[in-house]
């Protein structure tokens, strides 16, 4: 058995972007590299995303350079991944950016156990005022991936 490795074209890596739900968010301060696991959706090119506040935020305000990685494996000895750079933009609930927290609402209550990292129960229309958490999003400026998959080798 043999490896093959490829590059994704930048629809399959949008294809499994809009198709994962999970993944690593990479972001950095002075230096220091920062990785965390976060609940996402992905649409039109833009990672949405739940947090409460804490380092990752702090860190994101101050660098909105990040990068989100996936990664899934179709079979045994194959796997996928797809890299994200791009631009953290908080979305606060004012009128500027209103609409595009609604929109990520909509998208994430889509998926399964999403707020469950705050540990709270989600309303009807998020709490802004009431509740610390907020909405965020990833505007992505570039994005790679790879495909590795077992070969068999006739002798």
């Amino acid at each position: 058995m043999s490896m093959t490795l490829r590059k994704m074209t930048p629809a399959e890596c949008l294809e499994m972007l809009e198709g994962a739900h999970y993944g690593h968010l990479a972001c950095s301060s002075d230096g220091q590299p920062y990785v965390v696991p976060i609940y996402f959706a992905f649409k039109a090119r833009v990672a949405y995303s739940f947090s409460m506040p804490g380092r990752k935020v702090e860190w994101m305000r101050r660098n909105p350079k990040v990068c989100l990685q996936i990664e899934d494996w179709p079979a045994k000895g194959s796997w996928r991944s797809v890299v994200l750079n791009g631009r953290f933009q908080e979305l606060p609930d004012d009128d500027t950016w209103h609409e595009e927290r609604i929109h990520a609402w909509s998208l994430l209550e889509k998926r399964l156990n999403w707020w469950e990292m705050g540990s709270l129960t989600p309303d009807a229309v998020p709490l802004a005022y009431a509740s610390p958490h907020l909405f965020y999003c990833i505007f992505m400026d570039e994005v790679s991936g790879r495909i590795a998959a077992q070969t068999d080798q006739l002798a």
